[in-house]
């Protein structure tokens, strides 16, 4: 199924909510106080019994629940087998607070019919009608409508809490299977859900706590009612520009492209009864206007229609509310000792965020990532940072030395191209090597590296947060790169903009590391002083992620590019449906071992 027909679905399940605003949600604690008696419905128990041994549930959209069949098993054994959403007939306001919460999944990032959205008011109906005239099959029908709302909720709650894809399906290296195991969903529907006063503020309780994660899900019902808006109306397309317009320009749809800007609050929409007036030519507050939403859209920032801008204009609501559903989703992937991490490194936005213990932003810091359409995508993972290496060597990776090195070293010329960069060849024990050739290098019989300095390619210092991808982050030489917008150049590892503000920040107040030793130990250039490692004595959790929809505190969305294609994939293992992929790929094929930096 294509984004488009599954968004038109989503639309159609949601249609009753979009007007709704959201505010922030209560944080994890019960709702349940206070159990109240239920009546002895033991009379259903076989009947119920027969539907959970079955695995088999003909009236689900997904009938096999194979996946959940465990955590039914245990959900009705905790309740001898006795009814948990009907008392006397009818369905509990805890069952109805389900429902609804499956009817407008779209508001979580989901998809409805995953939960049978459309179902739903027609099962209802059908137990108000056989708690007025009770049929021979009732008993099979009631424990029917029980267990097809335990088995939603079990997918519902599990797809909100850890997400429904497993991602070592696509490559990422997130244990999703080990947070799964950690979250016990049958004891929490029972424990929680069942006599709970508040299901939708207990369910919450168990999505990603972190505030980037609600105000991206926050801003969602906004984009949700202005794709279903502009699914309602003949689509404007944006005429394509010959040459880039500047201020005073001309442009033949300046009326579609103010009414476009104003959509999202690029641009102010006067409250008035009178037709707000059209300029006659691209003005100051259109480029205004159109710098705001460049900001916010990955591109250079200059208030200027170029192509690039007018494309990004044109992309549909819906893609984006898919952007957004895709970074809910990666969100929810996230072990939980990493769903506030220290560092959070975004890669499609080339931007990392340092935080303080207490999750308030520290600053913000431009990157460079791997670059895409090759063998140097930055792989997505998560891990503790260690230690800070000053001033250090760089250990060329033999791919390296065989692709971009071994061509220059032919020839008399070759020792004076290795003093050049400062490269030094040695052996198999690291001692200083001679009497090798190029053929040696090409075929790994000696190493080369990069002695320390400031022309190294890793700069001044390093931050080693141990991967098997040899991933890290570090300063660099080549800062002219974090004057472009789109900044995926390096051979996979990060490359920061301000490494000595990191440095600062990662060693503050430990070992008594000032700011002056620091700037010291990254530009003194004693021998004595090269390759220095220095142990955290608190480790920074460090979370390697990819959002194409982040959304600031105020609610104010930002998108970017799928630049590796992460989430494409996502997309096409999404639309598969119903059983979604678990079991992990791996073999990481973003990045090969070795060729970072």
């Amino acid at each position: 199924m294509n984004i488009h027909k599954t968004f038109a679905l989503r639309i159609a399940a949601t249609a009753g909510v979009l007007a709704l605003t959201f505010s922030g949600l209560p944080g994890c604690h019960s709702q349940n106080d206070g159990k109240q008696p239920r009546p002895d419905t033991s009379r259903y128990t076989p009947n119920i019994q027969q539907v959970v041994n079955t695995g088999q549930l003909s009236i689900l959209k997904w009938p096999n629940f194979a996946d959940e069949q465990a955590d039914v098993k245990k959900f009705y054994e905790a309740r001898n087998y006795q009814l948990a959403w009907t008392i006397d007939g009818q369905p509990t306001q805890q069952a109805a607070a389900l429902v609804k919460l499956f009817e407008d999944a779209s508001l979580k990032g989901l998809n409805p019919e995953d939960y049978d959205a459309s179902r739903w008011p027609q099962r209802m109906e059908r137990i108000e009608q056989i708690r007025k005239s009770p049929t021979d099959n009732a008993p099979d029908l009631v424990a029917q409508f029980d267990a097809a709302i335990t088995i939603t909720a079990l997918r519902y709650l599990g797809d909100l809490h850890e997400g429904r894809i497993n991602p070592q399906t696509l490559n990422w290296d997130i244990d999703v299977p080990g947070k799964r195991a950690s979250f016990d969903v049958a004891n929490f529907l029972n424990d929680k859900c069942v006599d709970s006063t508040n299901v939708p503020a207990t369910v919450a309780s168990i999505e990603p706590q972190n505030e980037m994660y609600r105000a991206t899900e926050n801003a969602l019902p906004q984009y949700l009612a202005l794709a279903k808006a502009q699914d309602a109306a003949p689509r404007v397309t944006l005429p394509a520009v010959t040459r880039t317009v500047e201020v005073g320009g001309a442009y033949p749809a300046l009326a579609d492209l103010q009414a476009r800007l104003q959509l999202e609050g690029d641009a102010t929409l006067v409250a008035s009864s009178t037709p707000q007036p059209v300029p006659t030519a691209y003005d100051g507050a259109l480029s205004a206007a159109v710098m705001h939403y460049q900001a916010r859209h990955g591109l250079t920032v200059d208030g200027k229609l170029t192509q690039a801008t007018i494309d990004s204009l044109n992309v549909p609501f819906d893609q984006r509310v898919v952007s957004i559903d895709n970074a809910l989703e990666h969100w929810r992937w996230m072990p939980d000792e990493y769903l506030n991490p220290r560092v959070l490194v975004n890669l499609p936005e080339f931007w990392v965020r340092a935080y303080e213990p207490d999750h308030t932003l520290a600053f913000k810091m431009k990157v460079v990532d791997g670059q895409a359409h090759g063998n140097h995508d930055t792989p997505v993972f998560v891990r503790e940072m260690r230690f800070v290496v000053f001033r250090p060597y760089w250990n060329l990776p033999a791919s390296i030395v065989k692709k971009e090195l071994v061509g220059h070293l032919k020839g008399d010329g070759a020792q004076e191209y290795l003093d050049k960069h400062n490269y030094e060849v040695l052996d198999r024990n690291g001692a200083a090597a001679t009497g090798w050739t190029a053929e040696d290098l090409a075929h790994s019989r000696f190493l080369v590296r990069q002695r320390p300095g400031a022309s190294n390619s890793l700069g001044l210092v390093k931050f080693l947060f141990p991967n098997e991808y040899d991933v890290y982050m570090h300063s660099t030489p080549e800062m002219n790169f974090f004057n472009l917008t789109r900044r995926d150049k390096s051979h996979g590892c990060i490359r920061l903009n301000d490494a000595e503000k990191m440095a600062n920040w990662v060693l503050g107040g430990q070992g008594g590391w000032t700011a002056d030793k620091i700037h010291d130990a990254m530009f003194n250039s004693d021998p004595k002083k090269m390759n220095r490692q220095v142990t955290l004595q608190s480790t920074l959790p460090v979370s390697v992620t990819y959002l194409t929809a982040t959304a600031d505190e105020d609610g104010t969305m930002h998108f970017f590019d799928d630049i590796y294609g992460y989430d494409k994939q996502l997309d096409e293992a999404l639309a598969k449906g119903r059983p979604y992929e678990k079991d992990p790929v791996k073999i990481n094929p973003h990045l090969t071992p070795g060729e970072t930096y």
